[in-house]
């Protein structure tokens, strides 16, 4: 049983997209777009969108704290909620800001909630869309009425994945083909939905992973990092590969891990 109410997240993840994302989608001016790190944007959509899914998702559940992109950015000690003991939402309230500043219709809000360590619930919304991909812990992954699986096991040749941002010639040659979206939100909505079949990623932050991992573990599909150790919801030295089966997930780390 959720500890939650999922359909009230999902509600409450639209509105926010609604109100505070979409209206600023290629209406943004110079000042409201700036870099918080090199190459690494972030607009007044991720600042206003992070603060409104904090404040109604906390009163949602009381007891619970939030643990957003943009205030890790401006505090790192706020990562340190994740070890505690209460319940957690984890926010990337716009992943592929990047995608977004420049008006590329790539982008979603990504939203996690964790508990003891372990992610029960996640959610990965596409605003444009209007398409939401949900999923706890043991209850499957679904948009909507409709249940998600991933891709069926199939030759290297013959697959598609994602390597992130990442570019490598060698692994390319091995597989069907490599996208980079540019958002990790919308590669997981490809994985769960099959049209993706394998993903590996090195940068392991919570808020671009925690609900990615779960929806994709729902839609039947095998992950693990790559020393094989189960994902959790912590900043990992090691990277999290994504595949269809255990035999593929073989084959992809003896593939990728040592490039």
């Amino acid at each position: 049983m959720s500890v939650i109410d999922l359909s009230r997240v999902t509600e409450i993840i639209r509105e926010v997209g609604q109100s505070e994302i979409l209206p600023r989608f290629r209406n943004l001016e110079a000042h409201q777009i700036r870099e918080k790190g090199p190459g690494n944007l972030v607009t007044e959509a991720d600042i206003e969108a992070e603060r409104q899914l904090g404040r109604r998702l906390s009163e949602l559940m009381p007891g619970s704290v939030v643990v957003g992109e943009e205030a890790v950015a401006a505090d790192h000690k706020v990562l340190a909620a994740l070890a505690g003991n209460d319940p957690v939402w984890i926010l990337d309230p716009v992943d592929g800001t990047a995608n977004f500043a420049h008006h590329r219709p790539v982008f979603g809000v990504i939203v996690a909630l964790a508990m003891e360590g372990t992610t029960v619930a996640g959610w990965i919304h596409d605003p444009l869309s209007d398409t939401t991909a949900v999923a706890a812990a043991g209850e499957g992954a679904w948009i909507g009425d409709r249940r998600l699986h991933v891709a069926e096991e199939r030759e290297l040749s013959a697959m598609a994945g994602s390597l992130g941002y990442r570019k490598d010639p060698y692994v390319a040659g091995q597989v069907q083909r490599l996208v980079r979206n540019g958002s990790v939100a919308h590669d997981y909505l490809a994985l769960a939905e099959g049209r993706l079949d394998f993903a590996c990623y090195r940068r392991l932050m919570p808020w671009d992973h925690a609900a990615g991992v779960l929806l994709h573990s729902e839609a039947g599909g095998w992950n693990a990092l790559l020393d094989g150790s189960p994902y959790h919801p912590l900043p990992a030295a090691t990277g999290v590969l994504l595949a269809p089966g255990e035999a593929s997930w073989m084959r992809l780390r003896d593939l990728i891990a040592t490039r």
